[in-house]
């Protein structure tokens, strides 16, 4: 059986890093296990966009070698001060 991820899981496992983070995940395949990622955080503040990914990347190890999740491509932003 072929396991899948939903966005609201993505979410969940990035915000176990990241508390305040604001994700959007769009299934780039429909097949639920490739995804394109926007988190945006103030957790980001002082990091470059390298430690930004790595950040996300370790947020989502376990659905990544558990087979959920396939790919991703990753944005990372820092809030918009208003």
């Amino acid at each position: 059986m072929h396991r899948v991820i939903t966005p609201p899981e993505l979410a969940e496992l990035i915000r176990c890093a990241l508390p305040d983070a604001e994700v959007d995940a769009v299934d780039r395949t429909g097949t639920r296990d490739h995804y394109n990622l926007r988190v945006v955080s103030k957790g980001f503040a002082g990091m470059n966009p390298l430690d930004q990914h790595r950040l996300v990347y370790r947020a989502l190890q376990l659905a990544l070698s558990d087979g959920r999740l396939h790919a991703v491509e990753i944005k990372t932003e820092l809030p918009v001060r208003g």
